[in-house]
């Protein structure tokens, strides 16, 4: 079961994987498609098929198969409150299959919510390589961030959209840009974000989306084998440095001793 589970979510997962800080267009229709898919494989449909493929694995291999219109016996507390008629198939696709594709798909909703998908779909207009709407940026700006931008700045805003969409058309630099992570560098090399400050606004809140990725698990990962219980005394400063030289191991490694003892 496992075995199908991960097939429907290897490709997002590899997706998540790549160190990147952009979500492309790609990777959200990826996490729209695997709830497709977990979904679709929760139907009736799909457990049957799931089952007809135990069967026969358990077939070729000489595996027992219990009875699955037998009735299931369950243990401990839950005995008390089992119901009538419970079979053992009624205990596989309810308790075991159905509850395991119930949590994967709760998961993907508490990451990748309605609100965080809307966003960054939204968000992909804003990279010139695909396209640019204006009233569409306008309205997630008014309503993902009306903290952000009061109503002189949305009015600022959509100004500077409209100079920044015929600036895009005659710079063959901004039209090959790709991700939003470039177009914020892109502005800041050319100096174009003293010019359009509130498009570089918007691009950096875009770029602190509070979207959970492998990346941030990665991070309470190796807090965990930072802060051991011999080390669960130490200052937050000091436990800071160790987690940032852990994350970026990439970048630390190519620091020497040397370097850092001239530096200190």
């Amino acid at each position: 079961m496992m075995r199908e589970i991960m097939e429907i979510t290897e490709q997002l997962g590899q997706a998540l994987q790549k160190k990147i800080q952009d979500i492309v267009i790609n990777d959200i229709r990826l996490v729209q498609s695997t709830k497709v898919l977990l979904e679709q494989m929760r139907l009736d449909d799909g457990w049957e098929t799931f089952i007809c493929k135990v069967v026969e694995f358990c077939v070729g291999h000489g595996v027992d198969i219990p009875n699955m219109e037998g009735t299931y016996i369950m243990h401990g507390d839950r005995a008390r409150r089992q119901p009538d008629h419970f079979t053992n198939e009624c205990y596989f696709r309810v308790e075991i299959f159905r509850a395991t594709i119930d949590t994967q798909l709760a998961e993907l909703n508490l990451k990748f919510n309605e609100k965080v998908l809307g966003l960054l779909s939204i968000s992909v207009t804003l990279i010139p390589k695909i396209d640019l709407h204006l009233s569409v940026l306008c309205k997630m700006v008014e309503k993902y961030y009306p903290a952000d931008f009061n109503q002189q700045e949305r009015l600022r805003l959509e100004n500077q959209m409209n100079d920044f969409i015929v600036d895009v058309s005659n710079s063959e630099l901004l039209k090959n840009i790709a991700t939003i992570a470039e177009l914020c560098r892109c502005l800041v090399e050319t100096g174009r974000h003293n010019t359009f400050t509130m498009i570089d606004r918007l691009l950096r809140l875009l770029l602190i989306l509070p979207v959970s990725t492998a990346s941030a698990e990665r991070a309470f990962s190796i807090l965990k084998i930072t802060e051991t219980r011999l080390r669960n005394k130490m200052e937050d400063e000091f436990l800071a440095n160790s987690l940032v030289v852990h994350i970026e191991g990439e970048i630390a490694g190519e620091y020497s001793h040397e370097d850092i003892i001239a530096d200190f």
